[in-house]
């Protein structure tokens, strides 16, 4: 089944244009209106969080200093 998110962004391709902006716009006053700063973590992110957090701890990243950036 796909994410609630992508769903919404299913529906809303599917109404006319000009509706589509609307509904973006009403997404995001409830977006606001729930996380005005913008610091707050969906679960979504909250897993890639500590998964990043894990890979740090293990050592599981690579140094700049490692990568031939040319």
């Amino acid at each position: 089944m796909p994410s609630v998110a992508k769903q919404i962004m299913d529906m809303i391709d599917m109404l006319p244009e000009n509706e589509q902006l609307r509904a973006f716009e009403l997404i995001k006053r409830m977006v606001l209106a729930w996380d005005s700063d913008f610091t707050k973590l969906t679960p979504l992110e909250k897993e890639w969080l500590l998964k990043a957090d894990r890979e740090v701890l293990d050592g599981e990243v690579v140094s700049h200093d490692e990568i031939d950036w040319n």
